[in-house]
C-alpha cells in the first residue's frame, strides 16, 4: 500500500463521503479512512433526507456536482414537497430513504471515482510540523502522509452513549468511539467542547396496530433532488404513519425524570433545541396533552420502523412502558431503545471560510465536529472542505459561497462568525435572501460555479443551459401573445379569477395568484404548441421555473438589490489590518468578539453577535484614515 496521498479524509459519514468524492473528482489522490466500509454515509438517526431548508441544501450540493441528491433519489421510498401551501421560497423537498440502499449507493459512487482510495482503520493521531498538518497515524500504527487532511468524525470523538444509568462508549450503537484526535488538537491550542444528541427506539412493524394510526402517503409527480436525469423513485413506495403521545404517556415519563441523564446532571453537554428528547418536550411544554409521533419505514422491505419524535435517554424499561400507552403501540416489540450520545466538537469560529483551521494549516473540519446536526448540513460542509482542499493544492483561489448565493453560504458564515451554543440546524429563517435561495433555482445559482472549478460535469452544465433556453423563450413568447376573454374566461372563472374585459398579454394573466401555467397549456392552443418542443422529461420543470420567475419577479429583484448593496461591505477586507485589543473607541465586548473571530470583511464583522453598528462605524472611519 502507498502511504503518501494528496488528501486524507477521516470519517465515512455524510461529510466525509462528499469531501472524498469532491477531492477525487477534482483529480487528487484521496484516501478515505473509515472504521467500517460497510456503513458509508450511514443514516445513524432518521432514514430521511431533506426537509425545511435542508432540502434546499441537498439541491445545492447536487447543483455543485455533489452526490447526495442522486443517492437520495436512487434510495427513495417516499417523496414529499413540504410547504406547498406557501410561496416557492419555502418549498422544501424531503425523501424517506431505504437506509441500506442509501449506504450501498454511496459506496458504489465512491468506488466509481478512480482517485478515491480506502483504508478501514481508526485515526488516533495527527502528524504536526511547524504549525502544519502533514499526515495521520492510525490505530494499526500506520503513518499516512498527505498535503491536506479533512476531519469529518461525526459523533465518534470520545463518544459516550446513555440509556438511563447505563453508559457505553461508542460513536453509534455497537460501534467504537475514536480517541486521540481531540487531545492532540487541544494541546495545539484548539477550543473544544461537548455536545449531545439522541435517537429514538426502533419498532418491529409486525407488532404495530396500524389501524390506530393515520396514514401519510408520499407524492407523485416530477419532483426529485437531482437535476440530472435518471432514476426517480424506482423502489417500492411506502407510507409513513402518525400517532400521538397522551397524558398517560407524559405521567410515566414525569415519574422517571430523575433517572434521565439529561435531568439528573449526568449529561452536561449542549443539546439540540429544535429536536428535543421526549422528556424535554413534556417538561418544556407542560401545558400540552399530546405530541405528534411519526412511524417511518427504514427501508423498502424491512419491518424496522423509526419512531420520529420520541428521542430519549430514559431507562429502557421506562421508554417501553411509556410507549405502551401510545395508540397503535400497545403490543409493540422493539429492536433497540432510544439513547443519548455525547461527543467532542470544536468551536467553528476557529475556521476560515474555506473550513481550513486558523491554527493549523492544511487541516479542514466538516460536519458535526463543527457543532452542526443533520446529514444535510454535514454533507454541505464536506463538499466545501473537499473543494477547497483540492483548490489549495492547485494553488487556485478559494471557493466561498456568500449568503445571497446559497444556504450553504449561510450555514458556513453562521458557523465561523457566530459560533454555536447548541447543535446548529439550518432553517429558512436563518437566511436573509430566501426568495433568491429557492430549491428550484439551485442549479442556476451554483452549477456554473461547480462547472468552472471542474466538479459539475459538462452534462450538468448543458442541462442547465437547455432549461434556461426553453424557460426564457417561453417567457418571451408569453410577453408577446395576446389573449382575449373568449379564449380564457371560462378557465379564469373556474379558479376564482376575474374574467377579461379586454385583450391582454398572456404574461399578465400568469401573474395572477390563482392561475397555474400548467393549466393554461391545456386551455390555450398556441401555448400548447409552443411547449410541445420541450423535452418531455423536463416539461413540468421548465413550466414551473418560468411561472415562479414571472409571479415573483418584483420580490426577486428587490432582494437582489438589497444583496448588491450589502456586497459592498463584503468587498472591504479587514483581516490583519487592526489590533482590536487596542481600539478603545470600540466597546469591550466588540473588541473581544472581533479579536476572537478575526473577521475577513466588514460584512462578516457586522454579523458577529456583540459587535454593534457603532463598532462597525468606528472600523469604517479607521479604514478611511
Amino acid at each position: 500500500m502507498d502511504f503518501n496521498y494528496e488528501i486524507i479524509v477521516i470519517g465515512g459519514g455524510h461529510a466525509g463521503c462528499e469531501a472524498a468524492a469532491a477531492c477525487g473528482t477534482l483529480g487528487h489522490k484521496t484516501l478515505l479512512i473509515t472504521m467500517d466500509m460497510n456503513k458509508m454515509a450511514q443514516m445513524s438517526c432518521n432514514p430521511a433526507v431533506g426537509g425545511i431548508a435542508k432540502g434546499q441544501i441537498v439541491r445545492e450540493i447536487d447543483a455543485l456536482g455533489g452526490h447526495m441528491g442522486r443517492v437520495t433519489d436512487d434510495s427513495s421510498i417516499q417523496f414529499r414537497m413540504l410547504n406547498r401551501s406557501k410561496g416557492p421560497a419555502m418549498w422544501s423537498p424531503r425523501s424517506q430513504c431505504d437506509r441500506m440502499v442509501f449506504s450501498d449507493k454511496w459506496r458504489e459512487t465512491l468506488e466509481s471515482i478512480e482517485k478515491v482510495h480506502f483504508w478501514q482503520d481508526s485515526v488516533v493521531d495527527l502528524i504536526l510540523e511547524n504549525g502544519e498538518v502533514k499526515g495521520v497515524v492510525t490505530q494499526m500504527g500506520i503513518k499516512v502522509l498527505a498535503h491536506k487532511v479533512i476531519l469529518t468524525t461525526g459523533t465518534f470523538m470520545n463518544g459516550l452513549m446513555h440509556i438511563g444509568s447505563f453508559q457505553m462508549k461508542g460513536g453509534r450503537i455497537s460501534e467504537p468511539a475514536s480517541y486521540g484526535i481531540t487531545e492532540k488538537l487541544f494541546s495545539a491550542g484548539f477550543r473544544t467542547g461537548r455536545m449531545k444528541t439522541g435517537t429514538p427506539a426502533r419498532v418491529d412493524a409486525r407488532t404495530i396496530n396500524f389501524s390506530q394510526l393515520s396514514e401519510q402517503k408520499g407524492e407523485e409527480g416530477f419532483y426529485k433532488f437531482s437535476y440530472l436525469p435518471g432514476s426517480n423513485r424506482q423502489l417500492k413506495q411506502r407510507s409513513c404513519y402518525i400517532t400521538y403521545t397522551n397524558s398517560t404517556v407524559h405521567k410515566v415519563i414525569h415519574s422517571k425524570l430523575s433517572e434521565s441523564p439529561m435531568f439528573n446532571g449526568t449529561i452536561q453537554s449542549l443539546g439540540p433545541r429544535y429536536c428535543p428528547s421526549i422528556e424535554t418536550k413534556v417538561v418544556t411544554f407542560a401545558d400540552k396533552d399530546m405530541h405528534q409521533l411519526y412511524l417511518e419505514p427504514e427501508g423498502e422491505n424491512t419491518v424496522e420502523y423509526y419512531l420520529n419524535g420520541f428521542s430519549s435517554s430514559l431507562p429502557m424499561e421506562t421508554q417501553f412502558e411509556a410507549l405502551k400507552q401510545v395508540a397503535g403501540l400497545e403490543e409493540a416489540v422493539y429492536f433497540r431503545p432510544g439513547y443519548a450520545i455525547e461527543y467532542d466538537f470544536f468551536d467553528p469560529t476557529q475556521l476560515q471560510p474555506t473550513l481550513e483551521t486558523k491554527l493549523l494549516k492544511n487541516l479542514y473540519f466538516a460536519g458535526q465536529i463543527n457543532g452542526t446536526t443533520g446529514y444535510e448540513e454535514a454533507a454541505a460542509q464536506g463538499i466545501i472542505a473537499g473543494i477547497n482542499a483540492a483548490l489549495a493544492i492547485q494553488k487556485k483561489a478559494p471557493f466561498v459561497l456568500k449568503r445571497d448565493e446559497a444556504y450553504i453560504g449561510v450555514l458556513i458564515d453562521d458557523l465561523i462568525t457566530k459560533g454555536v451554543d447548541e447543535p446548529y440546524r439550518m432553517f429558512t429563517s436563518r437566511a436573509e435572501y430566501r426568495i433568491l435561495l429557492r430549491q428550484d433555482d439551485a442549479d442556476q445559482r451554483l452549477t456554473p460555479k461547480g462547472f468552472e472549478i471542474g466538479l459539475a460535469s459538462r452534462e450538468r452544465f448543458d442541462l442547465l443551459q437547455e432549461k434556461l433556453y426553453f424557460r426564457d423563450g417561453l417567457i418571451q413568447f408569453m410577453r408577446q401573445l395576446s389573449i382575449k376573454g373568449k379564449d380564457i374566461d371560462e378557465y379564469l372563472l373556474s379558479v376564482g379569477s376575474t374574467p377579461l374585459n379586454q385583450g391582454i398579454k398572456l404574461i399578465d394573466i400568469i401573474s395572477r395568484p390563482q392561475v397555474k401555467l400548467a393549466d393554461l397549456v391545456s386551455v390555450l392552443s398556441p401555448l400548447n404548441a409552443h411547449c410541445a418542443v420541450f423535452p418531455a422529461n423536463r416539461r413540468e420543470e421548465i413550466l414551473e421555473a418560468a411561472e415562479i420567475l414571472i409571479k415573483y419577479e418584483g420580490y426577486i429583484n428587490r432582494e437582489k438589490l438589497m444583496a448588491d448593496k450589502l456586497k459592498r461591505l463584503e468587498n472591504i477586507k479587514i483581516r490583519g489590518k487592526f489590533k482590536y485589543e487596542t481600539l478603545h473607541t470600540i466597546s469591550t465586548e466588540g473588541r473581544q468578539k472581533l479579536a476572537k473571530v478575526d473577521p475577513e470583511t466588514i460584512a462578516q464583522a457586522s454579523r458577529i453577535s456583540g459587535v454593534s453598528p457603532s463598532d462597525i462605524n468606528v472600523l469604517l472611519v479607521l479604514l478611511g484614515r
